[in-house]
């Protein structure tokens, strides 16, 4: 037997599903041709990887795992944007609220230019909450 021929053969050597007058023949190659011999143990170690990769256990949590790390993320990014959302939204209404009290601060007092009322007109009104006390005004109603 040549070594090509070997080398068509091999993995079902070493799978073991040749005849037996095939695995003798194989077998007595591979004791003489050290080439072979050598691409026959590379052979059986890449089909043992195979075989171990195949039967890889499958985690029963996995999927709930997975659900976590992108819930997890999820209220990560949610924080992110909150924390950067929250400083900006304030900003703009501290700058409203004062852009609003220059503005209203700005206006004419339309009650000084409508009606010439005094303070001294203003303060009697003022006053008379001093002449009626209040525990009277508590027992009568």
């Amino acid at each position: 037997m040549n070594c090509k021929t070997i080398h068509n053969k091999l993995i079902f050597f070493v799978e073991k599903s040749l005849s037996n007058e095939e695995m003798v023949n194989i077998q007595n190659h591979l004791n003489k041709c050290n080439n072979c011999f050598f691409f026959s143990e590379e052979l059986k170690t890449t089909l043992e990887i195979i075989k171990t990769e195949k039967a890889a256990t499958i985690n029963p949590f996995f999927y709930t795992q997975i659900k976590a790390r992108l819930e997890n993320e999820t209220i990560q990014h949610n924080h992110f944007y909150r924390r950067l959302l929250q400083p900006v939204l304030l900003s703009i209404l501290l700058l409203l609220g004062i852009y609003s009290g220059i503005r209203i601060g700005q206006q004419p007092n339309i009650l000084k230019h409508t009606a010439n009322i005094t303070e001294q007109e203003v303060i009697p009104f003022l006053n008379e909450l001093d002449n009626e006390p209040l525990e009277n005004f508590l027992i009568v109603q």
